[in-house]
């Protein structure tokens, strides 16, 4: 069986916590989800994994590590220490990601436009007062305003056109994001999907959902 080992992330202080996101039940989560569709994703042969908001780094760089050199790895946060940390997390375990701090995908223009084969997003989605995203360094990774959703429902109209025939948007979605809704829209733009893995940490019950154009590739 295709293993995804937890990248080692010794090199990360409590210093650096204060200002990116330490990893948690979610990235741990998204991590065994990423591992339970490594085959499918090696399968496709991809040539570009793309994450939005990598924090520490921890998931761009466990998939880089299981994928090896022949794909290429890029990572965007709005919060330049996390850009910072998710280059030192590659390089301490062996592999390369490029990262740009950016708001969402903005800083790369059209650039990945129909080359994405593998995006990842573990968006922040905790419900909040509205003001409070993107409020700070650590907000910015938890804080989800409106039915936690205001930053996904940003990135959302632009998945169709990133992805490639075959790409994968892999997203962790709370229950109070109101998973139904996410689903209909996604739809709407003839993305289909499917929930592939979930668990319960305390009050949260979290899912690891995936989103392609084909429902057969599901």
């Amino acid at each position: 069986m295709s293993k995804i080992a937890t990248p080692d992330i010794s090199h990360l202080t409590a210093q650096d916590y204060e200002s990116i996101y330490e990893p948690a039940e979610d990235s741990f989560l998204m991590l065994d989800a990423l591992e339970n569709e490594l085959p499918l994703i090696m399968a496709m042969k991809p040539s570009l994994c793309v994450e939005v908001g990598p924090g520490s780094g921890v998931l761009i760089t466990g998939l880089a590590t299981a994928l090896g050199p022949a794909c290429s790895y890029i990572a965007a946060d709005v919060n330049m220490k996390a850009c910072m940390a998710t280059v030192a997390t590659a390089q301490k375990n062996a592999c390369s990601v490029e990262t740009f701090c950016s708001d969402l995908l903005s800083g790369c223009g059209r650039q990945l436009d129909g080359k994405v084969d593998v995006l990842i997003f573990n968006p922040p989605y905790v419900v909040t007062p509205p003001e409070e995203v993107a409020a700070g360094d650590l907000q910015h990774t938890w804080a989800g305003g409106r039915k936690g959703r205001q930053v996904l429902d940003r990135l959302m109209p632009e998945v169709p056109r990133l992805l490639t025939p075959q790409g994968r948007f892999y997203l962790l979605i709370e229950r109070e994001n109101d998973p139904e809704e996410i689903n209909a829209i996604f739809r709407s733009m003839e993305l289909f999907g499917k929930k592939i893995l979930e668990r319960k940490t305390g009050p949260e019950h979290l899912a690891i959902w995936v989103y392609t154009k084909l429902d057969r590739a599901l």
